[in-house]
């Protein structure tokens, strides 16, 4: 575990410190925070989700059917429970504020820590790659054009209601979703994988390179957004972290014994469910304007706490394990 807070953790608040740093300095400002979520909204994080997505295989996929099943019931249910409690629980809140946090708190951080924390507990091994690939297929290639289809269905309700009410059309909100690089470059990598197109090795470094500016400039432009809202930890940003470190996880943890999942690839999927909130989700609110320093502030509060929900899981995992 220590490993993991080193090697994982610690850098995640190291690098929001320097962005949260500048931005109070008046290096950069929220204005330049949102330049650097473009970038990596148009760019680096459609890179990183493709070339991650296009590295797995058919195989990979249909290996275990019960873990691809399980990680999309789960995931997509948290998802979805995530939004419904904060639109309907919360009436300030807009559908598009609950699209944000279904994004945040319905969203493993798979991409970013999901190497970093499975591998250095369960090993290198061809498993951990499979549980990363599936839950990174299921978070990007399903969760983030769904978030993006119900943010635009709520603001474009919001435009025609200011408008004299006429009623938008349906399809409009998922097409809009599918203009944006981030939901359909994952979707077409799923694509290329089903179809079985070999990946050629001569193009990964070129994504390499693009994708090398996700991870980095996402945390430190989240910093900068902190640096010009109001950290607010309210009940909606306890809850979020309730529902993303407890709910998820539990929720993985009673379908996988229903389903007699194999225990090794039980352990790395609920561990894999209790990683802090994907960050996916504060690049688009960010870029959205949407709902920042709620959601910001849940996932500062999610990173902190995984450091003791980490073992907790593991430790509980192993326990039902025994007895079930």
């Amino acid at each position: 575990m220590e490993h993991i807070i080193l090697y994982a953790i610690v850098p995640i608040f190291v690098v929001m410190a320097v962005g949260y740093i500048s931005g109070k300095k008046g290096i950069f400002t929220g204005e330049d925070a949102k330049k650097f979520n473009k970038i990596v909204l148009d760019y680096a994080l459609p890179a990183a989700l493709f070339v991650s997505i296009v590295s797995a295989s058919r195989e990979m996929l249909v290996r275990d059917l019960k873990l691809s099943i399980v990680s999309l019931v789960t995931i997509m249910f948290c998802f979805m429970l995530v939004y419904y409690i904060y639109k309907y629980c919360f009436k300030k809140n807009t559908g598009a504020d609950a699209a944000v946090m279904a994004l945040i708190s319905g969203s493993p951080t798979i991409g970013f820590l999901g190497f970093a924390v499975l591998e250095p507990i369960f090993g290198t091994t061809p498993s951990v790659a499979l549980v990363v690939a599936i839950v990174g297929i299921v978070v990007n290639a399903i969760g983030i054009p769904v978030g993006l289809s119900l943010m635009n269905s709520s603001n474009e309700a919001a435009a025609a209601a200011a408008n004299g009410g006429k009623k938008p059309n349906p399809w409009l909100p998922v097409l809009h979703a599918l203009e944006q690089p981030v939901a359909w470059a994952p979707i077409l990598a799923v694509v290329w994988v089903v179809v079985g197109i070999p990946w050629p090795d001569w193009a990964s470094p070129s994504f390499d390179l693009i994708k090398g500016a996700n991870s980095s400039m996402a945390v430190f432009a989240a910093g900068v957004t902190l640096s010009a809202v109001k950290i607010n930890i309210n009940w909606q940003a306890v809850l979020g972290s309730i529902l993303k470190l407890i709910v998820m996880p539990g929720l993985t943890l009673v379908v996988g014994l229903l389903c007699h999942m194999d225990p090794l690839n039980l352990k790395m999927l609920v561990v894999a469910n209790a990683l802090p909130p994907a960050f996916s989700g504060i690049i688009i609110a960010s870029e959205y304007n949407t709902y920042v320093a709620t959601g910001t502030s849940s996932l500062a509060l999610s990173v902190i706490l995984f450091m003791g929900f980490c073992p907790l899981w593991i430790w509980l995992t192993d326990l039902a394990l025994t007895m079930y």
